[in-house]
């Protein structure tokens, strides 16, 4: 990020790492795991906690609780959101390890994922744990018992939210001949990627409803305004990710990584469905070429030259380009919903 966000980062970075540190000490030992029968190794604690660790410590683009702390200051909230952070940051990092898994992904931003680095099943352990660690946010958070209990409640409700569209998701790769709506597509994007990014906006208006920027009676109008935005955002974002896996290829992965995994990205949906400016290509053609496409690239991975050539025919297809216009056509009916500098350059950043 350029520098307005320097410092707002910096702050992120530090909530994020006492939350989970590299090296957990005793105080955080008893802090998250209270009324402990009897002492736990050190080195059993990290076995848990070191995979999310490292692959938080990789970077990322920390869009998420950047928007949760700049939603709370355009609210006149302050720093009211900065210590909720981890309750999307660290889903947002579960699902990655889980994804590789499911996907049998072997890197992730640049480096080994950390089912290859660490085995899986302590991969799985660590992944899911991520998703619980931060309810010790909500805890901690300097709020009326009334809003704690409301951010608990829709913490379950956008975890249960995130699985369902992975769900989705993991049925229509593992269908190969299976073909989604656009509508169907729209929701698992909804789901699985909007959900985070919904619940980061609507962090930052319970953080300023705490730091008292908004009044109690105003949080729900916010919510809904600022919640529906959010998730068009997560939807672009993930409309755009796809777009560059198929194109430039994303940061740390392999280009075509999506092709070997029979990903349904809005791209190859829009290829099947003969839309995007696809020039008379009768379905059924267009869906054996993808199914032979998949097939090649799920045996020999991204060296395969299907992969290669599947990108070429959606290219040449029209499809790439239309996909990217509704990501940046999300960006833009989303972007109305945000004030200030800040959170518009934050939302033109995902483009």
């Amino acid at each position: 990020m350029d520098s307005p966000y320097t410092r707002r980062l910096e702050k992120i970075e530090a909530v994020l790492n006492a939350q989970l540190p590299e090296n957990p000490d005793r105080a955080w030992v008893t802090g998250n795991f209270p009324a402990l029968p009897g002492a736990v190794p050190p080195e059993l604690v990290k076995s848990l906690t070191l995979p999310g660790w490292d692959l938080i410590a990789r970077g990322g683009k920390r869009w998420r609780p950047l928007l949760a702390t700049l939603v709370c200051e355009s609210l006149g909230g302050g720093d009211g959101a900065l210590a909720l952070v981890p309750l999307v940051e660290l889903p947002h990092n579960a699902s990655l390890i889980h994804d590789d898994i499911e996907d049998n992904s072997d890197e992730r931003r640049g480096k080994p994922a950390a089912h290859i680095l660490y085995g899986t099943d302590t991969a799985i352990n660590a992944g899911s744990f991520l998703y619980f660690l931060p309810l010790t946010c909500i805890e901690a958070w300097d709020a009326p018992l009334e809003l704690k209990n409301r951010v608990y409640r829709l913490w379950g409700e956008h975890m249960r939210r995130l699985h369902l569209g992975q769900a989705m998701d993991i049925s229509w790769h593992r269908d190969q001949a299976s073909l989604p709506s656009l509508a169907e597509y729209d929701l698992m994007c909804r789901l699985k990627t909007g959900c985070l990014a919904r619940f980061a906006a609507i962090l930052g208006v319970y953080g300023a409803a705490a730091a008292g920027g908004i009044q109690a009676g105003e949080i729900e109008t916010w919510v809904g305004t600022l919640g529906d935005a959010a998730e068009k955002l997560g939807v672009a974002f993930q409309i755009l990710d796809d777009v560059k896996n198929l194109t430039t290829g994303n940061p740390g992965k392999k280009r075509g990584d999506d092709i070997v995994e029979g990903k349904k990205s809005l791209p190859v949906l829009l290829y099947l469905h003969g839309l995007g400016g696809a020039r008379g290509l009768r379905p059924q053609d267009a869906g054996e070429m993808v199914r032979r496409c998949f097939q090649a690239a799920a045996v020999s991975g991204v060296s395969a030259p299907e992969v290669e050539e599947l990108i070429a025919c959606l290219e040449a297809s029209g499809v790439l380009a239309e996909a990217r216009k509704r990501g940046l056509a999300l960006i833009g009916e989303a972007k109305g919903a945000f004030s200030g500098d800040l959170l518009k350059g934050l939302i033109d950043s995902i483009s």
